[in-house]
């Protein structure tokens, strides 16, 4: 299962690790990127937001032969272990990581850097050298099933003793209109300041059955558009978890159908 990996590990593992770099290709040419890694930018790889309005049910996920192309662009192939990372927490890095999961690539080989560019630099040699890589042909193979859910399961998820629909967005978002009977999870609550990474598996831990997100339910994550839910995701794959549902086309699905809102 996708899960962190702390920067003496990806220093430990050498030239058999793709190391992928989701920043903007200004912050990885012009700020340095860690050595070895390859760029592949959040907008490569995000759909247009009205992709998640329409009924092919694939929310904010790009179009399969893009992906494969960029991911055989940046020399990766099926077998590859890829971490990845970015300066923000490991948010959008986590979105390129559910993506890979989601288009099959096995969650084993998937890890997120524990920390960000950041915290990576405070310590660690960075380059502004952008690797010479050999292009792959990447093929997709869809997996037999996905944690991803449509939004009648998410609303019949609401109503279930066994499961807890959970909003990662902020207070404000949640107060100003949330799925009914979901419960607030800040994605942000879960990342130590200090590290720029996730809190101490404990205080993680605590953070969560405080919310009511506990391993004995099934949990079901949006957000708006798929982001934040992502690193979410991964936390709770990390801790162990193993009934997490993703709702890819989140609120921007949810209201794109009229479907109902809470407010607080």
């Amino acid at each position: 299962m996708t899960d962190f990996v702390s920067a003496e590990w990806v220093s430990s593992r050498g030239d058999d690790l793709r190391v992928v770099d989701v920043r903007d290709a200004w912050e990885y040419d012009g700020l340095g990127h860690l050595p070895s890694a390859v760029n592949v930018p959040f907008d490569s790889f995000r759909a247009d937001e009205h992709s998640a309005e329409s009924d092919a049910g694939e929310g904010m996920l790009p179009d399969e032969d893009d992906w494969a192309e960029l991911l055989s662009e940046a020399s990766i192939t099926p077998e590859s272990d890829i971490v990845a990372y970015d300066d923000h927490h490991g948010v959008f890095a986590a979105r390129f990581l559910v993506t890979a999961e989601l288009f099959g690539h096995d969650p084993d080989r998937l890890h997120l850097l524990d920390g960000d560019f950041s915290s990576w630099q405070l310590e660690r040699e960075t380059t502004s050298e952008t690797p010479t890589v050999e292009p792959t042909n990447y093929e997709v193979t869809r997996p037999d099933s996905t944690p991803l859910v449509g939004p009648d399961a998410v609303a019949d998820a609401a109503d279930d003793p066994d499961a807890v629909l959970v909003d990662t967005r902020e207070d404000e978002e949640y107060d100003a209109g949330h799925i009914p009977g979901a419960v607030l999870l800040d994605w942000r609550d879960l990342v130590d300041d200090e590290t720029r990474g996730l809190l101490p598996q404990d205080e993680a831990r605590s953070v969560l059955e405080r919310a009511g997100i506990v391993p004995d339910k099934r949990v079901v994550l949006y957000c708006n558009t798929a982001r934040r839910i992502s690193h979410t995701y991964v936390v709770l794959r990390h801790l162990g978890f193993e009934q997490v549902d993703f709702y890819e086309g989140s609120l921007t699905e949810w209201e794109a159908q009229g479907r109902p809102l809470e407010t607080t």
